[in-house]
């Protein structure tokens, strides 16, 4: 879809991705309540299960539960105000595999970098696919005005990820004691950058290939000069 032909509208409503989003969270949360030691052992992401025991499928299952309530409304929030727009300019597809892309990449990213001290606690939320989607909006939209919480004033989105990525990499050398995976939002920051990046390296790498592969010259032309 062409910028110039794409619409802005903040929230951008219950996009069908989103609505569908938020209602399995809710949903999973209410199961969460009910069944809460046996869902954190088997489906939250817990570093240690999926390097020894190979719980891998809790890469993406963690993305669904939630700590709290606040917990889980503020990730809907942030979900809602920032990827509704990204859904209705990628199209739902898109936007549900870059989702689910940027939690697997951050829950990776936390079983490879959380310090061993820390390896058997429970890591849950979609935080880390909600900071791949500010990223992405940060991208694509870098200077549109947004208003952080507990702050007034406006601010560039571009800004607000610069800042909030500080934010988690300062926290992260700090380490998890605090209750906040700050590596997991650090994660999806980091593979939501990269999937921005790769068309322009692909495009890149496209090119200079054509490039040297039309520079080089025919063995088979004999009207070429000879030292």
């Amino acid at each position: 879809m062409p910028y110039y032909q794409y619409r802005y509208s903040f929230g951008s409503g219950f996009t069908p991705v989103i609505k569908n989003l938020m209602i399995a969270m809710g949903a999973v949360f209410v199961i969460e309540r009910l069944l809460n030691g046996f869902i954190i052992y088997y489906f939250a992401l817990v570093p240690f299960l999926v390097r020894e025991n190979y719980f891998f499928w809790q890469l993406g299952t963690y993305i669904f539960l939630h700590g709290g309530l606040t917990h889980l409304l503020f990730n809907l929030l942030g979900l809602w105000m920032f990827g509704g727009e990204l859904e209705n300019y990628w199209g739902s597809k898109r936007f549900l595999v870059y989702f689910l892309l940027c939690g697997i990449g951050a829950g990776l990213c936390t079983v490879l970098f959380t310090p061993g001290l820390y390896q058997r606690i429970p890591v849950v939320g979609a935080s880390g696919s909600i900071y791949g989607v500010l990223l992405a909006f940060a991208w694509l939209f870098p200077n549109r005005p947004v208003f952080l919480l507990f702050f007034p004033v406006p601010i560039a989105a571009k800004y607000m990820v610069i800042l909030y990525g500080l934010v988690e990499l300062f926290a992260s050398m700090e380490g998890p004691g605090s209750g906040v995976a700050h590596i997991t939002h650090l994660g999806g920051l980091v593979v939501g950058f990269f999937y921005m990046l790769y068309p322009s390296i692909r495009q890149r790498i496209r090119r200079e290939y054509y490039r040297r592969r039309w520079s080089r010259p025919d063995p088979r032309d004999k009207n070429r000069f000879r030292s």
